[in-house]
């Protein structure tokens, strides 16, 4: 049932290169990925991280190809964040969003003006003693809304769902006291999944590493305490495949597939870097499997095969490029866009085969996609246009993000209803990108 990663790469198993009309033609009608706010993605909404379907893809037209040079119009500014990482997500008519103040998590949800409507506590922030990641400090996890909830997973450990248009709480779970845990090195950091009347999330615990709670009481469905290692710093996507609904994240050495009714574990893949931390969520499309691990670790794609009641992960191929960090990559037709870590820079890499196609010299950083183009923003505050195509690196634009506060730009960016939002640390910028 597992395989371990070999150290070369299985060229026999490279498989035809798809044509290109084929792509363009069902990749829009695929669904490849089943995550937390299962649907078609509605106007004005981003309920999650990552978006609908966990693509990090909005669907939204009629947004800018171009921008002046002073970039895109600064619609307004939200203060009061506090210290923080988490993006944002849209729903209800809402912005929510997270943050540290005076040593403690909380959820902020803030009107389309940037006005605030709630602000409610969370459990206590992550704290360290390790020189090296004293700025590292701040709520990491995106809030999850779902029909009129609001769930968060505070670094501390404390998740717990809100009333999303109120804040008032409707229940809260200790995770590392229920599931026998140890708070994670650098705090809690996934983005809880919602599928049906299933909430998931990975304590990490000896009484469970990954568990199944009932999203409307918090009470727990199943455990899984199979999974070896600490703990993933990734969020989970979800898939069907090989007859199974199944759940895939990361562990500190692995990534893994659970079965999402019993909680199963139907495969897993050894993939370990220098420094234990899997950080960026897999991508998937039909049977493959791509994932990726900064500190000189890189790249790989396995497909899933079945076979009598078990699934075998075959490694497609594996390469030391586009080694990403936390900042995400995004899957567009067959190419793979994204930053490396030790290999620093923007890559477009071709899916099937690993080759790299363009490389854009630079920093490293998080990113999103809307109407054909990419959205990079470098974790120094550059934020940049440039055109999904793996012609070549293509920018149409570019600007420095004002400062919010201390600490590196690692926020996801997010683009919805016309406007791309921004955060860094204390605050939150909302632009106008729309074409007209």
């Amino acid at each position: 049932m597992y395989l371990n990663t070999p150290e070369h790469i299985n060229s026999n198993k490279i498989p035809g290169r798809l044509p290109q009309l084929a792509w363009k033609l069902f990749l829009p009608y695929i669904i490849f990925v089943l995550a937390s706010c299962s649907g078609t993605q509605e106007l004005n909404e981003w309920p999650c991280f990552h978006g609908v379907d966990r693509t990090n893809k909005s669907t939204e037209t009629g947004l800018a190809r171009e921008w002046p040079d002073e970039g895109p119009k600064l619609l307004w500014t939200a203060s009061g964040l506090g210290e923080g990482y988490s993006s944002i997500s849209v729903g209800e008519g809402l912005l929510y969003v997270a943050g540290i103040v005076d040593d403690q998590a909380h959820v902020f949800a803030f009107d389309m003006a940037g006005k605030p409507v709630w602000k409610k506590p969370n459990g206590q922030s992550w704290s360290t003693n390790m020189s090296h990641a004293r700025t590292y400090t701040g709520s990491r996890s995106t809030p999850t809304y779902d029909k009129g909830v609001l769930y968060h997973l505070g670094e501390g450990g404390r998740l717990a769902a809100f009333e999303a248009t109120t804040g008032i709480e409707i229940w809260s779970v200790d995770i590392i006291s229920v599931f026998d845990a140890v708070m994670p090195e650098y705090g809690y950091s996934e983005s809880v999944m919602i599928d049906g009347d299933n909430l998931y999330v990975r304590p990490a615990g000896k009484k469970g590493f990954f568990v199944c709670l009932d999203k409307h009481s918090g009470d727990l469905k199943w455990a899984n305490t199979d999974i070896d290692g600490l703990e993933g710093y990734s969020s989970p996507v979800i898939i069907e495949h090989g007859g199974y609904r199944q759940l895939i994240s990361s562990s500190s050495n692995s990534y893994f597939g659970l079965d999402t009714d019993s909680g199963r574990l139907l495969w897993k893949i050894d993939f370990e870097n220098e420094r234990e931390l899997n950080i960026t969520d897999p991508i998937v499309f039909q049977d493959y499997v791509f994932i990726s691990s900064g500190y000189g670790k890189g790249s790989l794609l396995m497909k899933l095969t079945s076979s009598v009641n078990t699934i075998v992960p075959e490694v497609v191929w594996q390469s030391e490029l586009m080694d990403n960090h936390h900042g995400g990559v995004i899957l567009h037709e067959e190419y793979l866009y994204g930053s490396g870590s030790n290999s620093r820079g923007w890559f477009c890499i071709e899916f099937l085969t690993g080759e790299e196609v363009w490389k854009a010299e630079g920093g490293k950083g998080s990113l999103t996609f809307a109407d054909g183009m990419l959205y990079f923003l470098d974790e120094r505050g550059k934020i940049s246009l440039v055109k999904a195509t793996p012609d070549s690196y293509i920018s149409s634009g570019e600007f420095q993000v004002p400062e919010g506060g201390s600490g590196m730009y690692w926020a996801h960016p997010a683009v919805c209803g016309g406007r791309l939002y921004l955060r860094h640390s204390d605050k939150l910028y909302a632009y106008d990108i729309s074409e007209e």
